[in-house]
């Protein structure tokens, strides 16, 4: 008997929709599969993709609140725990000189 795979979906908090759109469909490519409101003034809430990739994107206060914090590394650091205390952690370096030209 196969063991069933499972999908995990981060659920990222945004905090400017229009700054999200910008930075998750126009600069990384990924598209909207959907988008929901309680009300037109309410919280969006929705779901991006790229190829397998799916994240969730929430304006609704208390569905995440991220910490990015810069490294000793001089990078930018998010780390989110799960209910069991398991560290989610997502790094981002600068680019290098190399890649500036």
């Amino acid at each position: 008997m196969s063991q069933p795979t499972f999908r995990a979906i981060p659920i990222l908090r945004i905090f400017d929709l229009a700054r999200a759109r910008e930075f998750y469909i126009d600069f990384l490519g990924f598209r909207i599969d959907w988008e929901h409101r309680f009300e037109d003034s309410a919280p969006v809430y929705m779901q991006v993709s790229r190829g397998d990739l799916v994240l969730h994107l929430s304006e609704h206060h208390g569905d995440c609140c991220p910490g990015i914090e810069p490294t000793p590394w001089r990078s930018r650091l998010m780390e989110v725990i799960d209910p069991f205390n398991n560290r989610l952690r997502f790094d981002e370096h600068p680019p290098s000189p190399q890649d500036a030209s």
